[in-house]
């Protein structure tokens, strides 16, 4: 991925903070998605009194794009921080990892985590999910089954 690209993402990302719903933790999240084909999906954080109907920016962004009929990514870019001021890495949470793991190749995929458009890190989602469990998984295990193997 060039810079101007990444640049482009983390301003997306950005403006995103200003549509989070973060009416309880005061901590906005936006996200910026780049799909293979080049297009990006934004998403911000949507919060709710009964805190599990709350939906993570990333989320967002993905929802807005597999209902569109896009599965394939390249990376994504999230930013936040307390009253939307970026002072720290905002990391996903463990379940938009496990979407990350869904939907995209954990070894090529890119996770920019940025505090600015000249502050930022790249990570695949293999090294924030070492081990994780997604669809390929599950082939593996009905071969296994299909096959009589067992580990």
């Amino acid at each position: 991925m060039n810079k101007e690209l990444i640049e482009e993402m983390i301003r997306f990302a950005i403006a995103q903070l200003k549509f989070s719903y973060a009416p309880y933790s005061s901590f906005k999240v936006g996200a910026a998605l780049l799909t293979q084909n080049g297009k990006i999906y934004t998403g911000c954080n949507i919060e709710n009194a009964a805190y599990t109907p709350s939906n993570c920016a990333e989320r967002t962004a993905f929802f807005k794009a597999v209902s569109e009929g896009i599965r394939a990514f390249k990376a994504i870019c999230i930013v936040g921080g307390k009253d939307g001021v970026l002072t720290e890495y905002t990391a996903p949470c463990g379940v938009c990892r496990q979407v990350m793991m869904e939907f995209c190749d954990p070894v090529t995929f890119k996770i920019i985590l940025a505090t600015s458009i000249e502050q930022y890190k790249i990570y695949t989602l293999n090294e924030i999910l070492p081990l994780g469990f997604g669809p390929a998984n599950l082939s593996y295990m009905e071969e296994m089954i299909k096959d009589g193997t067992d580990r």
